[in-house]
């Protein structure tokens, strides 16, 4: 279907062709009609299907039916996202597809200096995209006042109940008018995200365009074992034999993560961490210079890489397994995008072979396993225990661990919270399979 069909206004559709695309993705198909009907919409939809177009084409139109001309501006619109590289990622489509229509947008989030973003609010602006914590910054400092928010759309839901967002989403919900319109987009449809659209939602849709934890079609996964100790020097072999150019490896810790990049770049490889330990600019130069090129790895840690989307990203590396299985899905889903082919592999010590099992499990089959000529396995080595970065358990698996997240690491705002939603354990996962095609697909 294209998008010509779905009756979106001439200005939209003006934007949708400068941006190069012309065929709706099925989570746009299904979402933008029941969007312009004013219902609410529950849709089940991973990063890299198109949601973030799915939702803010529609939304932008329903703004463009009831504008009138020399109205004060105030927030009619609210999307809340669990990182800042998502928010800055939604801004920027709000923009590029609001080119043509008069509206102005702002996006908030942690990290940086509070007081142009307050400036900018207090101009006034139709559309905000922000993260829980600075948002609520925001609303204690009187810079926003989201009375009349028409319009909420929950991005990366379980994303936000992972990472501890709860009650702040329900302290800004008390904030908005009941009369409004929800949209909640989540990878997952987990008992916890039921009961959140249950709470937030009147009468939703329901929309799940992919199977869940289900891996992309066009990626080829293959598993290296490899001692933990000779993981960085079988990554560098791979990096310089096989000659790849733009490379996403993922780690469980921030600590690792600035090792590891440390120890590329002394290989003679270009390559930056990305965390949230990291000042927020410095993560904005990090990812431009791996989409440039400038850098050749961009090693991140699981939170950070929400909100990085490369459409022919052709490497996906895990450095080390996730302690969530689901993970493992969603970050391999970030190669093999708009019908490209894409490449994952996984790095895996003794200490991670539970891990394996349990990925394996979740896909319903085993991944290609290939034992490379001099980095054998030393069968001496006994597994050790990795500490769960989520709910601080243990899980049988290798070294290290998040210890812990905190919502700073994603929104940068100025609260502290557990990462591990209520009730802790793992989320029924999803992702998305992709199918080929020669149209590109709106993101």
């Amino acid at each position: 279907m294209l998008f010509k069909d779905l009756g979106l206004s001439a200005e939209l559709l003006s934007a949708v062709e400068k941006q190069g695309y012309s065929e709706a993705t099925p989570i746009q198909q299904q979402a933008i009609p029941l969007i312009l009907e004013g219902k609410d919409v529950l849709a089940g939809a991973q990063t890299g299907t198109g949601k973030t177009a799915g939702f803010t084409l529609p939304v932008l139109q329903l703004l463009q039916q009831t504008h009138k001309t020399g109205q004060k501006r105030h927030p009619r619109v609210l999307v809340l996202t669990p990182t800042r590289e998502l928010a800055a990622q939604v801004h920027e489509s709000v923009r590029d597809y609001g080119r043509y229509l008069p509206f102005r947008s702002a996006v908030i989030f942690g990290g940086v200096s509070i007081n142009p973003q307050k400036q900018k609010l207090i101009k006034g602006v139709d559309i905000v995209v922000a993260t829980p914590g600075r948002l609520l910054d925001h609303v204690q400092q009187r810079s926003i006042n989201l009375a009349e928010v028409e319009i909420l759309i929950l991005d990366e839901a379980d994303r936000m109940l992972d990472m501890g967002f709860i009650r702040d989403i329900r302290k800004i919900l008390a904030l908005i008018p009941s009369q409004r319109q929800t949209l909640m987009f989540s990878a997952t449809f987990s008992k916890e995200i039921k009961s959140l659209a249950a709470e937030f939602l009147q009468r939703p849709t329901e929309i799940q365009v992919t199977p869940q934890n289900t891996a992309a079609e066009l990626v080829s996964q293959i598993v290296y074992p490899v001692d933990n100790k000779r993981k960085r020097e079988l990554l560098s072999h791979k990096i310089g034999e096989e000659n790849w150019q733009q490379v996403l490896v993922f780690t469980r810790t921030k600590h690792v993560a600035n090792k590891l990049a440390e120890q590329l770049g002394t290989d003679g490889i270009t390559a930056a961490a990305i965390h949230g330990n990291k000042s927020q600019g410095a993560r904005t130069r990090a990812l431009a210079d791996f989409k440039s090129g400038s850098v050749r790895v961009l090693v991140a840690t699981d939170i950070a890489a929400r909100g990085i989307d490369i459409d022919k990203l052709p490497h996906v590396v895990n450095f080390e397994l996730p302690n969530v299985a689901e993970d493992y899905v969603h970050r391999i889903g970030r190669t093999a995008r708009a019908g490209q082919a894409g490449h994952a592999i996984s790095l895996v010590c003794v200490d991670e072979l539970k891990l394996l099992r349990d990925i394996e499990k979740l896909l319903g089959s085993d991944i290609e396993k290939v034992n490379l000529p001099g980095y054998e396995v030393n069968p001496l080595i006994k597994a050790e225990p990795i500490q769960n970065g989520r709910n601080g358990r243990s899980n049988s698996g290798g070294r290290g661990g998040n210890g812990g997240g905190r919502r700073r690491d994603a929104s940068g705002g100025g609260r502290s919270g557990g990462a591990g939603r209520p009730g802790g354990g793992n989320r029924s996962g999803g992702a998305r399979a992709h199918s080929g095609g020669g149209n590109r697909r709106a993101s």
